[in-house]
């Protein structure tokens, strides 16, 4: 029979999702549960699996093209019983009237949202067409659906270039930022063809695009953009900072690193921010609520899932740690660390963006020394983390060269009072300051 497969709910009630690349084509052979295509929500780039085991019929969208939940994605020819004949049938997949039923399927799929997906094995088993596999442009050969990672693809789309042009160097087969280096560089005469296009007699004048260029606002920058707007006018916003003095705590960060026993683990200054964070919000738990207006009441967390603000290629995502307060400061430091490489990755799971608790921010890195960081949306509190300096400052004393940093903390005003926000504040610097008296407290 025909299924078609419609587009499902992704999570967090999203009204649609942008085809990035399609993993299967028509006339495929796929199985139950093969990645079939990844898609691109508000919030992170997700892989869909087959929902049935079969022949690739139908696509019904190309790459690049938005498609609402609920609308027609991919068809398949598969082997299987009409619905009401005891087969469970998931709620995305529908079978075409006019199909022949034959045999059930033997199993049904685990779409998204519908629990994890076990990870088919291999790539789709394309059947022999006539004709040539391939064609070629500029004297390269054109191969299908290119195997890349999502920050690779956004690079290629940034310099103007096909991936489906470029050979992948490595022997994983899968395209990376140097490949699309090498290919730019050996294409000197993309550019020569251009302008002998222009140049010649009746050719139009050059496009805005030239001087200007436009780029559809899709993805994470647009739910970035919505949610920070709508936490702007909603949450009355108030910044208050304060100068540390973290020498004890750099020191820290590099005898850990000279540490042979902590092996692979990383623990930055990052790890123990975060880990006073929580140390402080135990301390000041106002700092750690949520304001429900249409329930009229204020929602007291007892658990921290700490956001961690990520910047990408696609944007700003603040996936969260769940339960970040129960973990060790070497167990926090390997969570940040993970969700910091799936976030570049493109991979965050759209779980994993909401359910925060509170923030921390690192604009340090790019150095800056302070900011007023927006709130995300339904948090209390956030606290951005400047860049650490050496500066004079007063120790022992005296005068002394010191490394110094600045916390940024924004928070809720509704649900925050200044001399609550001091306090928190002031708890995370003497940690910061004195990392043993996280010994204290914890």
């Amino acid at each position: 029979m025909i299924a078609e497969f419609h587009l499902p709910d992704l999570g967090e009630g999203l009204p649609d999702a942008e085809i990035v690349q399609w993993l299967v084509a028509a006339g495929d052979e796929v199985s139950l549960n093969q990645p079939i295509a990844e898609v691109e929500t508000a919030k992170a780039i997700v892989e869909l699996p087959s929902p049935f085991a079969g022949t690739v019929s139908v696509l019904h969208a190309d790459a690049g093209e938005v498609v609402e939940v609920g609308a027609p994605l991919i068809a398949f020819e598969v082997a299987g019983a009409e619905p009401g004949d005891g087969v469970p049938v998931p709620p995305d997949v529908v079978a075409s009237a006019d199909s022949s039923p034959t045999s059930a399927p033997a199993a049904v799929p685990n779409l998204v949202g519908y629990g994890a997906a076990p990870r088919g094995v291999g790539r789709p088993r394309r059947r022999r067409r006539s004709g040539p596999a391939a064609t070629t442009t500029l004297d390269e050969t054109r191969h299908e659906r290119p195997r890349s990672t999502p920050p690779v693809r956004a690079y290629a789309r940034e310099r103007g270039i096909d991936l489906a042009l470029i050979e992948a160097s490595g022997v994983t087969g899968i395209i990376r930022r140097e490949d699309v280096d090498l290919f730019a560089a050996s294409m000197p005469q993309r550019a020569a063809t251009r302008e002998a296009a222009a140049a010649a007699p009746g050719a139009a004048r050059p496009a805005a695009g030239d001087r200007e260029s436009r780029v559809p606002i899709r993805g994470v920058r647009k739910h970035t953009a919505a949610a920070m707007v709508r936490s702007a006018f909603t949450a009355p916003h108030v910044t208050t900072f304060l100068e540390v003095d973290v020498t004890a705590t750099t020191r820290l960060v590099q005898s850990l690193r000279e540490d042979p026993r902590l092996g692979g683990h990383r623990v930055g200054i990052m790890a123990i921010a975060a880990k006073a964070v929580c140390l402080g919000l135990r301390a000041e738990p106002t700092l750690n609520t949520a304001w429900d207006e249409e329930a009229g009441e204020i929602v007291q967390f007892h658990y921290v899932n700490l956001g961690i603000a990520a910047a990408t290629e696609r944007g700003l995502v603040v996936p969260h740690v769940p339960d970040a307060d129960r973990l060790t400061l070497v167990q926090l430091a390997d969570e940040i660390r993970g969700l910091a490489e799936t976030a570049r990755a493109g991979r965050t799971a759209p779980a994993a963006l909401s359910g925060g608790t509170f923030s921390i921010t690192n604009f340090g890195v790019f150095g800056i020394d302070a900011g007023t960081p927006i709130l995300n949306p339904g948090e209390a509190g956030i606290l951005g983390l400047g860049s650490v300096r050496r500066r004079p400052w007063e120790h022992d004393g005296g005068i002394a060269l010191r490394e110094i940093m600045t916390l940024s903390l924004s928070f809720d005003h509704r649900l925050v009072d200044g001399e609550q926000a001091a306090r928190f504040l002031t708890a995370v610097a003497d940690i910061l300051r004195e990392p043993g008296r996280a010994m204290l407290l914890s």
